[in-house]
C-alpha cells in the first residue's frame, strides 16, 4: 500500500498512518446535533471527512467508520450551560424531540447525498446507546474520576494528569479561564458533566444509578467509540471548534477509563468564514445546501469550492467565489467528458497521463492535499485523448465530483427547484437590495402562485416548495 501521511492535531505534525489492524482503518467522526439544519460551514467538515475516507479506500484500506447522531445531551453551550438543544428546539417548534431528530436527520442525510459524501459504515444515535454511557460513567466513578453533586455527575479534571494536551492548555489555564461555576458543589469550575440529573419536566430522561437523568454531550462519543471501535482506534475527526472542550474532554474521560491513549491520530477541519467574517445566524449569513440550490448552484459545485482549499486552512465563502467555482467546475467537467470519444494517446502522452495519476495520488496521500490534486486534473484536461476520460473516471473514487461526466448529467439535484422559479427569486432578491418593495412584493406573489415560499434573511433568502 502507498504511504499516507496525515496531520495529527495532538502532536502538531504530520505522521505516517500505521493502522492498528491493517488493512482496516478504524475512525470515529463527530456527527451533527440534529436540532436544526446543517449549514455549509458544518458540511465543509463532512467534505473533509469524506476526503479522508475516500483516500483510505482508494489506497486499498477498508474502513470501519463511525459517525454519531446527537439527539440528546448537547446543551446550548458546548460546555455545561443552558438547555439541551433538542429540548429547546422541541419547545420552539411544538414537536417531540424524536420528531425534531427525525426531521433534521433526514435533511442532513439528504445533504450528504447531494454532496456525494459517502456514508460511514456505522451511524449511531445517542439515544440508542444510553446504557453504554451509564456504564461508562459508573466505571469512571468507581475509578475515582467521577463525583456526584445535586445536579449531576462530574469529571474531576485535576485527577487526570494529561488534561489540556490536545489544545495545549494546562490545568491552571483551564481553571483560570473557566466561568464562575453556577454549581458551587463542583470541585473545580472546569469540571465537566458526565451525566445530568433531570428536572421533572425535562422531556428526555432515563433511569440511572443516580436517578432520572440524561448524558452529558462529551460522554456519548467516548462511549460509542468504545462500543463500536474498541479500547483503541486509529483516527478521530471533527471540526477545530471541538478541540478546546469536546475533544479535550473526550480524551480525559476515555484515557481515564482505559488507562492508556485511545486515539492514535486526531484530525480537525478548519472554520468556514463568510465574507471574511464569522458565520452566524444573528448576522444572517448562514446558508444551507437547499438555499444554494435555490440560487442555482449545484451541490457538487459547492463540493468543488470546498476542495480547492486544504482542510486545515480557513475557507472564506463568498458568492463571487462560489460563482467562480461553479464556472471552473463546469469547464473542467466539459473538457474531461469531451475526451470520452477522443483518439487513443501516443506513447509519450500516455506517460504524461501516468505521471499525472502518480502526482494526484501523491498529493492526496500527503495530508489530503486535494487542492494540488485538482490542479493536476486541470493539467490532465488540457490533453486530448481517451485516456484523460478513463483516468478521470478512475480518480472520481477520490474526488467524488463526477469529473468525467458532462455537466448536464450531474446528479446535483439542482432540478429540485425549476430554473424559472430560481430566476424569479433572484430577481426579487435584487429588488429587495435596491429597496424596490413594490416589485419585491409582486415577485413574491408570483412565487406564491407557483407554489413556492421565500423566507428572507439579513443577507439572503431561502426558497421552499410549499
Amino acid at each position: 500500500m502507498n504511504k499516507i501521511v496525515l496531520y495529527n492535531t495532538l502532536t502538531r505534525k504530520k505522521e505516517e498512518l500505521r493502522p492498528i489492524a491493517p488493512p482496516t482503518v478504524s475512525m470515529y467522526s463527530c456527527g451533527p446535533t440534529v436540532y436544526n439544519y446543517a449549514h455549509i460551514g458544518n458540511l465543509r467538515t463532512y467534505v473533509f471527512m469524506d476526503e479522508l475516507r475516500r483516500t483510505l479506500k482508494y489506497n486499498g484500506y477498508t474502513t470501519r467508520s463511525v459517525m454519531n447522531i446527537t439527539d440528546v445531551g448537547h446543551l446550548t453551550s458546548d460546555a455545561d450551560d443552558g438547555e439541551d438543544k433538542m429540548q429547546s428546539a422541541a419547545k420552539k417548534q411544538h414537536k417531540t424531540p424524536e420528531e425534531i431528530a427525525a426531521e433534521y436527520s433526514t435533511v442532513f442525510f439528504k445533504d450528504l447525498e447531494r454532496l456525494n459524501i459517502l456514508m460511514p459504515e456505522i451511524v449511531a444515535k445517542a439515544t440508542d446507546n444510553i446504557s453504554e454511557m451509564i456504564d461508562f460513567v459508573k466505571t469512571l466513578c468507581d475509578k475515582g474520576y467521577g463525583y456526584e453533586t445535586d445536579d449531576g455527575i462530574y469529571f474531576d479534571i485535576s485527577k487526570f494528569d494529561g488534561y489540556g494536551k490536545l489544545s495545549r492548555c494546562n490545568l491552571e489555564d483551564a481553571l483560570a479561564g473557566a466561568r464562575v461555576a453556577v454549581n458551587t458543589q463542583k470541585r473545580h469550575p472546569a469540571d465537566f458533566a458526565l451525566w445530568k440529573k433531570a428536572e421533572p419536566n425535562h422531556i428526555m430522561q432515563w433511569q440511572s444509578p443516580w436517578g432520572m437523568g440524561y448524558p452529558g454531550w462529551h460522554i456519548e462519543c467516548s462511549a460509542m467509540g468504545k462500543k463500536f471501535l474498541g479500547e483503541r482506534f486509529d483516527i478521530h475527526t471533527g471540526g477545530v471548534d471541538h478541540i478546546p472542550i469536546h475533544h479535550e474532554n473526550e480524551i480525559a474521560q476515555s484515557e481515564a477509563l482505559e488507562g492508556h491513549p485511545v486515539v492514535n491520530m486526531w484530525m480537525h477541519g478548519e472554520f468556514m468564514l463568510v465574507d471574511g467574517g464569522k458565520m452566524s445566524k444573528s448576522l444572517g449569513n448562514v446558508y444551507t445546501v437547499e438555499e444554494l440550490m435555490a440560487r442555482g448552484y449545484p451541490p457538487l459545485a459547492f463540493r468543488y469550492f470546498c476542495m480547492n482549499t486544504h482542510y486545515r486552512n480557513k475557507l472564506n465563502f463568498t458568492f463571487t467565489g462560489l460563482d467562480a467555482a461553479k464556472t471552473a467546475y463546469s469547464r473542467l467537467r466539459s473538457a474531461i467528458s469531451a475526451c470520452k470519444t477522443a483518439p487513443e494517446a501516443s506513447a509519450e502522452t500516455k506517460k504524461t497521463v501516468a505521471d499525472i495519476r502518480s502526482a494526484v495520488i501523491a498529493a492526496v496521500n500527503d495530508d489530503l492535499n486535494y487542492p494540488l490534486a485538482l490542479g493536476e486534473m486541470w493539467t490532465l484536461s488540457k490533453l486530448d485523448c481517451r485516456e484523460v476520460y478513463e483516468l478521470a473516471e478512475e480518480l472520481d473514487a477520490l474526488f467524488g465530483l463526477e469529473l468525467h461526466l458532462p455537466p448536464e448529467t450531474a446528479t446535483a439535484d439542482a432540478a429540485d427547484i425549476p430554473q424559472n422559479v430560481v430566476d424569479i427569486a433572484e430577481e426579487r432578491f435584487a429588488a429587495r437590495k435596491n429597496k424596490d418593495w413594490a416589485k419585491s412584493d409582486a415577485l413574491r406573489a408570483e412565487l406564491d402562485a407557483l407554489g413556492y415560499a421565500v423566507l428572507d434573511g439579513k443577507d439572503g433568502y431561502e426558497l421552499k416548495k410549499k
